[in-house]
């Protein structure tokens, strides 16, 4: 039998399960390998995912308790996320152990290589400190300003849901931390986390203050998770990363791609995203830009930095006029020169966006967007 390196380990499963009578750990390993054969095609049977290293040695924990027994049991993974949810699943199927009836539930699924990015962070931050005069200023203070906006993850209700800020009125909604600590990272700040496949109450609760738009990976997993979500949530929109690919891994542009091809909730059927104008408009306008423009955009920006105004900009990239966060739409509706670009030190509305789509805006750069199905004006972020 193969075993599974400690080192290639991803996830961590861990489910809790009660029995009506006394038990032995074999009889529990018997029913988890016999109960699920089968359930999942023969490419998913434990037995033979163990053999090939694919899943570790399951841990059983158990105590008698009046006759009952009750206990823990660990299940460690070398599988991907959205094969591992679907063992976790079989798990709970599992309704004998034993000569006796059971229940087995599913805690909680734990990213294992969480806890190794941390200690990578906090020992890379101490040899940092010992390197005199090494690296450039530039991509140290690059990485302070990421450093500083993922350390502002918070935590939210009883099941402590990792978040950001989630004080306005709409909400993206993540499967776990490492999505939430990517959107971060990349200047999405109203975002929260499941940290699981189940929908914790506090996700429901807010769906019926908050718009939500729950933002999954572009897998299987991801699918099921959407359509559980929104059988038991109110959820308005839902946007999936690209095919194959996990929120978590996403660049800063795949994240607002995604999140402008975001469909109605009751549009999106059994995992499928529509084939709508609204989708084909969003891939017509997904074309890079050259360096040189967001180069030059960022360069303006010291212009306006700290002052929450704006740049307008012409064909040329020459600045036309600053002016107010709040002067912006009178001021290029009111431009004698075509404003071909805006460079604006803040978070742009929806507003904003639209009002570049409307007067042919080629370029918004800002800190921060706010979520717009099928804009046509590039978003570049500062």
């Amino acid at each position: 039998m193969a075993k599974i390196s400690p080192v290639s380990i991803k996830y961590m499963i861990y489910a809790s399960f009660k029995t009506a009578g006394p038990l032995e750990k074999p009889d529990v390993i018997g029913a988890i390998f016999g109960q699920t054969e089968g359930l999942l095609g023969s490419d998913m049977e434990m037995r033979e995912l163990q053999k090939e290293g694919k899943i570790g040695r399951i841990e059983v924990e158990l105590e008698s308790v009046d006759g009952k027994s009750i206990g823990e049991i660990k299940v460690p993974t070398a599988m991907d996320k959205s094969a591992t949810t679907l063992i976790a699943a079989a798990l709970e199927t599992i309704d004998k152990i034993g000569p006796t009836e059971a229940e087995i539930k599913i805690e909680k699924i734990e990213d294992v290589r969480s806890n190794k990015r941390d200690f990578i962070l906090e020992r890379a931050k101490k040899l940092m400190g010992q390197i005199e005069e090494e690296g450039s200023f530039k991509e140290m203070s690059e990485s302070l300003k990421v450093e500083s906006r993922t350390e502002k993850i918070q935590e939210y209700g009883e099941s402590r849901l990792p978040c950001g800020d989630i004080s306005g009125d709409e909400i993206i909604v993540a499967e776990g931390r490492a999505d939430v600590l990517n959107l971060l990272r990349n200047r999405v700040n109203n975002v929260i986390g499941m940290d699981g496949t189940k929908l914790p109450k506090e996700i429901a609760e807010l769906g019926k203050t908050k718009e939500l738009t729950l933002f999954v990976d572009g897998d299987r997993g991801g699918k099921l998770i959407a359509n559980n979500i929104i059988q038991n949530a109110r959820v308005k929109y839902v946007a999936v990363a690209p095919e194959g690919k996990e929120v978590e891994e996403l660049t800063g542009k795949e994240i607002l791609i995604a999140l402008r091809r975001k469909v109605e909730s009751a549009d999106y059927v059994g995992g499928r995203m529509p084939n709508g104008r609204e989708v084909e408009e969003v891939e017509k306008t997904n074309v890079e830009f050259s360096g040189d423009v967001k180069e030059k955009l960022r360069e303006n920006y010291g212009k306006v930095s700290g002052t929450r105004g704006a740049l307008l900009l012409d064909s040329g990239l020459d600045v036309i006029r600053k002016v107010g966060g709040r002067e912006i739409a009178r001021s290029v509706k009111g431009s004698r020169t075509k404003v071909a670009a805006i460079v604006f030190d803040g978070a742009a509305t929806a507003n904003l966006i639209n009002l570049c789509d409307e007067q042919g805006i080629s370029y918004l750069a800002a800190t921060n967007f706010a979520s717009v199905s099928g804009a046509r004006v590039e978003l570049i972020g500062l």
